[in-house]
């Protein structure tokens, strides 16, 4: 099982508004890149996952708290945590850091659903558990 990933990603014009500052919706994609690839770290292959099992997964539910803004060229390391694990749904804690500065900190829980009907279906027992 993986633990906290850290991904660094460093902050592009094309992140940024007029005025240099990290719009804020682009703190989403951060973050779902590094849950992606917590889930790559984690032997997870998503593609594999939904072409063989017919299961996906979705975004459902997201409580975040923008603290600091993030500005171009900064260089940001994005972190992701499997929180919970539910049987149908799975939640990460994440951050966005600035060195040691928190700009950003969500909590994102997941949908499993069928990638057929889109319907929420139930996790394998063993899926995302850590062997005891």
């Amino acid at each position: 099982m993986a633990g906290a990933l850290e991904l660094p990603v460093r902050v592009y014009w094309e992140d940024t508004d007029a005025g240099g500052i990290v719009y804020h919706a682009n703190y989403l994609r951060f973050m779902e890149r590094a849950r992606s690839e917590w889930l790559r770290a984690a032997g997870i292959d998503q593609r594999a996952l939904k072409d063989t099992e017919r299961l996906q997964f979705a975004v459902v539910d997201m409580q975040i708290e923008w603290r600091r803004p993030a500005r171009y060229d900064d260089l940001l390391t994005v972190t992701a945590d499997l929180a919970s694990r539910g049987r149908a749904s799975f939640s990460f804690a994440q951050e966005v850091r600035r060195g040691e500065e928190l700009l950003v900190a969500a909590q994102v829980r997941c949908a499993a659903l069928d990638a057929d009907t889109l319907k929420p279906r139930r996790l394998a027992a063993d899926f995302l558990v850590t062997p005891s």
